[in-house]
């Protein structure tokens, strides 16, 4: 398989480049400055997105982990199927009505959506059950601009198509679960797609909720989440934390509940894409998908330092 890796530069799209290497796969690593044995392309731009038209005609798969987050890179990528590592619901939602005829645009390869969709997908949830998918994020790890932009674009701002029939704001509705080391920690409400992406397919109601593995840093958010004029603060905060991450989905009403936790969170997520990207172009997938859609959940550990268990609340 021969890929295309956008944002190769960066944590989690080098990671995906190495993942993909390491299993034989030949990879074109891009970024807006040429990475080492790759190729410059600035999707921001007219001449870039000329030369990611022409490269993208070349490849089996595009993995596009550059956060840009727009739809004329969908364009220039055309019917070549394209792996999106974004957590964005808008952006996440055009791409999946952007596809071109027999194209293929896998939606939200990662952690949190990505995993996550994979985790709720194996509770093989019935019509109308209530699932909430908790993630708690190592606040000591050090994150590219798009995530920490991502994070401070929540504040002020709701929750995107909500399942609720009232608006839910990000980082202020609370609740406390216990994480995977028995601990009973505060969760925010927090945007990530997961209902978008598999609640409504499937006919259910997913929640996603964000905690930090830092208390202190936890409070940050939720006290951003009341106050969003102190959002662009996050840019400047000292990560305080380890760099575990876990993510776990659990059946309301029910005892049930699978996780995944591993180490290191760009790392994972690049790993995750880059299984998401084999899977796509061997399963010959065409439309918009998910990582449910593309990869088991007996698959997840293939991504390295990933670890799934099946347990009860």
């Amino acid at each position: 398989m021969r890929a295309l890796v956008l944002g190769a530069r960066g944590a989690v799209g080098s990671a995906a480049a190495v993942a993909l290497r390491r299993v034989g796969h030949d990879v074109v690593g891009a970024g807006r400055s040429a990475p080492e044995d790759g190729i410059a392309i600035d999707a921001t731009t007219s001449t870039g997105l000329a030369r990611l038209r022409r490269e993208a005609a070349r490849v089996d798969v595009v993995l596009d982990a550059s956060g840009i987050e727009s739809a004329a890179v969908q364009a220039a990528v055309g019917a070549t199927p394209l792996v999106d590592v974004s957590a964005t619901a808008s952006h996440l939602e055009r791409l999946a009505a952007g596809v071109p005829e027999g194209g293929a645009a896998l939606l939200g390869a990662g952690i949190a959506p990505g995993l996550s969709t994979v985790l709720v997908r194996a509770l093989h949830p019935q019509p109308g059950e209530e699932i909430d998918v908790t993630i708690v994020l190592g606040a000591g790890e050090s994150h590219g601009p798009a995530a920490v932009e991502w994070t401070a674009r929540l504040a002020g701002n709701n929750v995107y198509a909500a399942p609720e029939s009232a608006p839910v704001a990000n980082l202020r509705q609370r609740r406390s679960f216990r994480t995977p080391d028995g601990t009973l920690r505060e969760h925010l409400r927090a945007d990530f797609p997961d209902d978008l992406l598999i609640g409504r397919p499937l006919g259910i109601e997913v929640r996603s909720w964000l905690a930090l593995d830092s208390r202190i840093a936890t409070a940050a958010l939720r006290l951003v989440g009341a106050v969003p004029a102190l959002a662009p603060l996050l840019r400047h905060a000292p990560h305080l934390g380890g760099r575990a991450w876990s993510v776990t989905a659990a059946r309301r009403g029910s005892t049930s509940m699978l996780t995944a936790t591993g180490e290191g969170q760009s790392g994972a997520t690049g790993r995750l894409a880059a299984i998401a990207a084999e899977r796509l172009v061997e399963l010959q997938l065409r439309g918009a998908v998910t990582m449910a859609d593309a990869v088991r959940f007996d698959e997840l550990e293939r991504a390295g330092d990933v670890r799934v268990t099946a347990g009860s609340t």
